[in-house]
């Protein structure tokens, strides 16, 4: 049997399962009912206590630094982080600091993640490679990359590419060793079916090592999301004249401790926005799936 007749009829298996996995709601048991609406009652629950423990801390805040058992000097206060963020808003130096990181960020995220799982390929379509490798992607694992920011941006340039370099170095060697341990990690039994098809290796990558591992790898941009903010603020803090990084080192410096405040918040902000796209990505494809 040849693959192309393998592959007709793995389809034509997965349309009648999908049929007959087909099943109106009317028909759902009441008691799976039940169940479903008991998940959606615990995540809005779940929903409700977070935001009510995030203003309890920001009233406690408030109210301890209105009378003076914190200091307003070291820490600020929420009303006047507020008032900061919405002049920055009308005069728009906000955004300007804003796009300047997200899109540094992007720019990092996209070449670690990509160029990352790329090297993972590599790995796994020849194992000596892997061998020959493995010692040396150990050794930069432990690195601590953000001391190599200094180095990294006299190397690149005291601009924008020294900022994104720093970015996908602290995150590409995270995803080519998760990536690569992902991929051989994949049911060998699966593997050797294929082979015994007589497919390749490109056909067992796109047909089964791929596709078996979509969730794994959208968990690996979640996780090179922080990576790559952290990438970013370093090279920011060292020679950025925009961006959120310079905006958190500026307040430091000039001992503004509201506008540090507001720089945090911000950045937290939108790390949590970038995260929620890719979660919205993700249960899109598992419903698709």
């Amino acid at each position: 049997m040849t693959l192309g007749k393998f592959k007709k009829n793995k389809k034509s298996y997965e349309r009648s399962s999908a049929a007959d996995a087909v099943t109106p709601s009317k028909k759902l048991s009441v008691g799976y009912q039940n169940y479903l609406r008991s998940i959606k009652i615990e995540k809005v629950k779940v929903l409700i206590i977070q935001l009510l423990l995030l203003v309890a801390i920001l009233v406690l805040w408030e109210v301890l630094a209105n009378k003076g058992v914190i200091s307003t000097f070291l820490f600020s206060k929420p009303s006047d982080i507020y008032d900061l963020f919405m002049r920055y808003m009308e005069n728009g130096k906000l955004w300007i600091h804003v796009k300047t990181s997200v899109y540094e960020t992007i720019l990092g995220l996209i070449i670690g993640t990509v160029g990352g799982v790329l090297v993972a390929i590599l790995l796994w379509a020849f194992p000596r490679l892997s061998k020959v490798l493995d010692p040396f992607l150990v050794v930069l694992n432990a690195l601590p990359k953000t001391a190599l920011a200094p180095i990294v941006i006299v190397w690149v340039g005291a601009n924008i590419k020294g900022i994104v370099v720093t970015a996908i170095l602290i995150s590409i060697v995270v995803t080519i060793l998760s990536a690569y341990n992902y991929f051989i990690n994949v049911d060998e039994e699966k593997i050797k079916m294929l082979k015994s098809f007589k497919a390749t290796k490109l056909q067992i990558l796109f047909k089964l090592i791929l596709p078996a591992n979509i969730g794994n790898l959208i968990n690996i941009v979640k996780i090179n999301i922080g990576m790559a903010w952290v990438g970013v603020i370093v090279g920011e803090f060292l020679v950025s004249r925009n961006g959120i990084g310079y905006l958190i080192v500026y307040g430091s410096q000039v001992f503004k401790l509201d506008i540090v405040m507001m720089g945090v918040f911000v950045l937290a902000v939108c790390a949590w926005v970038m995260y929620e796209i890719v979660n919205i990505i993700e249960k899109l494809y598992k419903n698709y799936r």
